[in-house]
Order: structure tokens, then C-alpha cells, then sequence
């Protein structure tokens, strides 16, 4: 395990740049860029760079690749879903959450959305734990997918004595916007996909000490927002 259980409260929300929608563009850092540079070249703003490619700090480095969009505001109707949302705008329900800070599927007309459209080739499968607005039910449409409730708290891959690598061998320092949790193989099985609620699609790719029955650690880059993340409960849907 690689890290050091810290708790604290919350966090600020992200405010982004209202622009005119363009299709997605992957480009790959050389050295010496910067995301100032690379945000001036392709019309966007540093900010929508980042929580496109959930980046936690300013840092790059050469050969990254980058997702690089701007942004597009849509705004709630009544009987709108997260999944149809996404349909249309051809992004992920996890994505619009990411963007917009989103803790549940849960939304409500008039409501400001942030999109950033073509971020994804083929059309988005439904997220596993995705519900439609007017209702409480998981989806039965794969009837094999388990869903726990799990204490979550946050580690690092920074902390005094870690490696950097989990136990199944993802190095996190050389992958670091890779989603990944720690859990207790008893409970979730090492290598499974998951899906967090408000985190998203993850690998159980780590072990710990502190980890055990419906306990499991987030992956988060920055031992700042390690902090923040505190201790939550959440929902964990097993896909496979």
C-alpha cells in the first residue's frame, strides 16, 4: 500500500470559460511547453485543459498526451438525464460528473452543465451505476454487476517510504491520471473494474493494511487534493 490516510473537508468548485464548441484534439507535449503555451495555441484556457484531462497540478511532461477541447454550456430541460445528455453530446454520464463536480446522477431543470463535445470516437456505453433523474433503481441491465456501499478515503503515491507501484504493479508516479483503488481482494477482487460514485470508472489495482471489508482508497495525484477528499461514503458498482 502506498500510502498515508489524511482527512479533511472539501473542496472548492472549478469555475471554467464559457466559449463555442469544437471537436476534440489530442496533441502531445514537447518539451519546454507549458499548459499556458499549449491553452494560447489551441483557443482554450488552462483550467479547461486540466479538468479535461483531470490534471491536479500545472505539471507536464514531454510526450503526455492531452485531450484539448473548448467548452460548451447546456442547460437542463425538464425529464433530461445525465445518459441522455451524454448521448447526444457523445461524451460519458463519469465525464459530465468530472466537469461539473457532480456527486450523483441526480439533476434538475434550469441546471448549468459544462461539456466538452467529441471527447470520445464511439458512441458512450452507459456507465454502470448510472439511474435516470426520476428514479432510485441501479440499472438491471446487466443483472451480474454487484453495487456495495464502501467507506472511501484518498491516498498518494508521494508519501514518505512509498514506491510508487501497487500491488499489481501499475507504477502511479509514471501513470499518475490513472484511476485506481485500493480495496480488500475479500471484498472487491484485485483487477476488477469498478465504478465510483463521483470518481468515475477505476481499476482495484492496490492492497493495504488499513483496507479491509467495505473500505477502499481513491488514487488522487496531488497530496493536496489527497487531503481534501477526506472520508466519504460511497457507492462501488463491480462491472467485471
Amino acid at each position: 500500500m502506498l500510502n498515508k490516510l489524511k482527512t479533511i473537508v472539501a473542496a472548492a468548485v472549478l469555475s471554467v470559460t464559457i466559449s463555442t464548441n469544437v471537436q476534440a484534439a489530442a496533441i502531445t507535449v514537447e518539451k519546454g511547453d507549458t499548459l499556458w503555451d499549449l491553452s494560447r495555441e489551441n483557443n482554450t484556457s488552462v483550467e479547461n485543459i486540466k479538468k479535461i484531462n483531470q490534471l491536479t497540478s500545472d505539471l507536464i511532461h514531454p510526450g503526455d498526451v492531452l485531450a484539448v477541447s473548448e467548452d460548451k454550456h447546456y442547460t437542463v430541460k425538464k425529464g433530461d438525464t445525465l445518459w441522455d445528455i451524454g448521448m447526444e453530446h457523445h461524451v460519458r454520464v463519469s465525464q459530465i460528473k468530472d466537469w461539473n463536480d457532480l456527486t450523483s446522477d441526480l439533476i434538475h431543470p434550469g441546471l448549468d452543465l459544462v461539456l466538452f463535445e467529441g471527447m470520445n470516437k464511439e458512441t458512450p456505453k452507459r456507465d454502470a451505476s448510472v439511474k435516470a433523474a426520476n428514479t432510485n433503481a441501479v440499472s438491471t441491465s446487466n443483472t451480474s454487476k454487484k453495487e456495495i456501499n464502501v467507506k472511501a478515503t484518498a491516498y498518494t503515491a508521494y508519501c514518505e517510504g512509498c514506491s510508487g507501484t501497487t500491488a499489481t504493479g501499475i507504477d502511479l508516479r509514471a501513470n499518475p491520471h490513472k484511476k485506481v483503488i485500493a480495496v480488500d481482494p475479500n471484498v472487491i477482487p484485485l483487477g476488477s473494474k469498478v465504478y465510483v460514485e463521483g470518481v468515475g470508472e477505476a481499476i482495484a489495482g492496490d492492497t493495504g493494511g488499513a483496507i479491509k471489508g467495505n473500505r477502499i482508497d481513491v488514487f488522487i495525484p496531488s497530496e493536496k487534493d489527497a487531503m481534501k477528499f477526506g472520508v466519504k461514503n460511497l457507492k462501488v458498482t463491480i462491472i467485471n
